[in-house]
């Protein structure tokens, strides 16, 4: 297994790269996930003060021929983030282990079944809004480049690009939970559209479907008219 450290926009000094050789240790990870490849492991330094105990943030990627886990934590220093974020990743390599070895298939649901088993799941309509959804005030727009930022900004701009394969609703929950984000994109199996499940209050999850074919046909009777989405409540 190989782990990689690296810093964002900060030095990483040999003994941390050590520490994080001894600290994740690979016979341990190993025994929870045969079949992990790498440790991806990410240091970042943020310099305002008013963020002094928790100016240090680590994350954690492992990369196995299963989904990817992803950690991270942030403390006064980097050895204490390092400490919480791996506490994390082993707390989500326990409940993958566990889901493992655990009867499949039972509880599982179908797109079909989403808007009566999750609570106030949304899809969107051929205007791109949610339905049932309330319409947010105007909000300044600044256009830089060819992006636009709305309000005050501040601008960050991070892209990335995965590959996709479909997947069912119950899969995309759970490696959400695995990666540890407040939402997931994904493709339904079931639809075939893209998708995002994200959490709301309290154990309750949404799901909204994009359906492009509904919006291609609405854009020729509205001006403007584009596909999209607020996770928002």
């Amino acid at each position: 297994m190989d782990i990689v450290v690296k810093g964002r926009k900060t030095e990483v000094p040999d003994r941390f790269r050590k520490h994080v050789a001894e600290k994740l240790n690979p016979e341990r990870i190993q025994k929870l996930d045969a079949k992990v490849i790498s440790l991806d492991v990410e240091v970042s330094k943020e310099h305002n003060p008013r963020q002094a105990d928790r100016s240090d943030r680590v994350e954690i990627t492992l990369r196995s021929r299963g989904p990817v886990i992803r950690a991270e934590a942030s403390a006064a220093d980097a050895y204490a983030a390092l400490d919480l974020a791996q506490d994390k990743l082993e707390a989500r390599l326990r409940k993958q282990h566990d889901k493992r070895y655990t009867r499949r298939g039972a509880g599982r649901i179908s797109a079909a079944e989403v808007a009566d088993v999750v609570p106030d799941a949304a899809t969107l309509n051929g205007n791109g809004e949610p339905v049932n959804g309330e319409k947010t005030d105007a909000v300044p727009t600044t256009r830089i480049g060819s992006l636009e930022v709305q309000g005050d900004g501040p601008l960050v701009v991070r892209e990335k690009t995965h590959s996709a394969s479909p997947m069912s609703l119950d899969q995309a929950l759970y490696e959400m939970e695995l990666v540890g984000h407040d939402f997931y994109l994904f493709v339904d199996s079931d639809t075939k559209m893209p998708s995002v499940v994200y959490r709301r209050h309290g154990y309750d999850y949404g799901v909204i479907h994009l359906n492009a074919s509904d919006a291609a046909s609405s854009s020729g009777e509205l001006d403007g008219a584009g596909a999209g989405g607020a996770l928002g409540g």
